[in-house]
């Protein structure tokens, strides 16, 4: 008899990837990795994990591969923990009949111009905005919206590009910036020009259309979006939670989302839940270890058993408060050294303490999630207790960074 195998299209080197083989593997399915550079993702070394070299921007050869494959394995279903080929695994699951994500629906929400139209004439609250396409369109947009204003690629994510602009002369900055060649693009060039919508910031976790959570994020201080913190579940009243619950529900009948994960960020204003974007994927590292700490659904396992075919169970099994914060460096330069990591990690209720990066590092802040350096993961029965808990770790862990040096030293 053929053995089960799970395909993961590309993995994430600091993110989901090595969770998403854990899951399959304890299911037990065979998890092999499709990639255009395996070696990339240190873990699949570290853990033996089959992996092919392949193009996964090339559908055709992706099919060819999966077909291959199935000469060997039996093909149980195929998925992905990295967000820029979610589209394509869904049409690799519908060549396939396997079950999947609608990839016309995952295509429409990358592209945010496409989203928030399709959230505007479905009366979702988002920010006004406007679509440039060089650097005197987003000057006119500005003016139009009225400053300050958010400055985002129409395609991308973990905040890349993204930047808040108070004046006419940072968002001449920021368009020079994007336009001139320093931005890496994967589609081609147009900026999203939109209201900057003020107040806390919150995460609704989504599987399938059953609201599973929300967390509240904290950001780097402007003009950079990176996330600094995260818990689950935020604190909020009962009204606020059902508030952002239904609008982030409408999200999805707008969209023509509802199946496997979704996390949909939006921000608390004025007139009240305001939705910033909509991601049809599952969030990326901390995201699904909070949930499974806060609340014992552990969303990877059960997307897992979605894309093979098995029924899920979304039932909590206990409720406690799990928060995360995001290790980040005040300097460029070189890292000479990051440490404290195993006494932080010894902190009664820490649940998880991850560097991404070793000694000798360059450090070049970009403004966005590459920025970020590690991560501590705690939960408690209370939000006061792991705010504790996780201070207690942070203030164990240290680094040292040397500047780089200045022209002419």
């Amino acid at each position: 008899m053929a053995r089960r195998a799970l395909i993961l299209v590309e993995g994430h080197p600091r993110g989901n990837g090595l969770l998403y083989v854990n899951a399959a593997q304890h299911l037990g399915l065979h998890p092999i990795t499709l990639s255009v550079d395996p070696t990339q993702y240190d873990y699949l070394a570290a853990e033996e994990i089959e992996a092919i070299r392949v193009d996964t921007d090339n559908l055709d050869a992706l099919i060819c591969e999966c077909s291959r494959l199935r000469a060997t394995y039996d093909i149980a279903g195929i998925t992905s923990a990295w967000h820029p080929v979610y589209a394509t695994v869904g049409k690799l699951c519908r060549y396939f009949d396997l079950p999947g994500p609608n990839p016309a629906s995952i295509e429409r929400c990358y592209d945010k111009i496409a989203q928030r139209q399709l959230l505007a004439e479905a009366g979702v609250p988002i920010p006004a905005y406007r679509l440039a396409t060089d650097a005197t369109e987003a000057e006119s947009s500005a003016v139009q919206i009225g400053l300050p204003v958010i400055v985002k690629p129409a395609v991308g994510s973990g905040s890349s590009g993204v930047r808040l602009c108070r004046t006419i002369d940072e968002l001449a900055e920021h368009t020079t910036y994007l336009f001139g060649g320093k931005h890496i693009w994967r589609s081609p060039p147009r900026i999203l020009v939109e209201e900057f919508a003020q107040g806390p910031q919150y995460i609704a976790e989504i599987m399938g259309s059953e609201v599973i959570g929300i967390a509240a994020a904290e950001f780097s201080p402007p003009p950079h979006f990176v996330f600094r913190g995260l818990t689950f579940p935020a604190p909020l009243t009962e009204d606020e939670r059902e508030r952002i619950a239904d609008v982030s529900l409408s999200c999805l009948r707008a969209l023509g989302l509802g199946w496997g994960p979704t996390n949909i960020e939006l921000r608390w204003t004025k007139r009240g839940p305001v939705v910033i974007e909509v991601n049809p994927r599952l969030a990326g590292t901390p995201d699904p270890q909070l949930v499974h700490l806060a609340c014992g659904i552990d969303l990877i396992t059960e997307h897992i058993k979605l894309v093979i075919g098995e029924e899920w169970d979304l039932r909590r099994r206990h409720s406690q408060t799990a928060a995360a914060r995001i290790l980040a460096p005040d300097r460029d330069g070189t890292l000479d050294w990051i440490g404290g990591d195993s006494q932080a990690a010894a902190v009664s209720g820490v649940a998880e303490v991850k560097f991404y990066v070793e000694p000798k590092t360059p450090i070049v802040r970009k403004g966005d999630v590459q920025d970020c350096i590690g991560h501590i993961i705690a939960a408690s029965p209370s939000l006061a207790e792991t705010e504790a808990i996780l201070q207690r770790a942070i203030d164990l862990i240290d680094w040292s960074i040397t500047p780089f040096p200045t022209l002419g030293e």
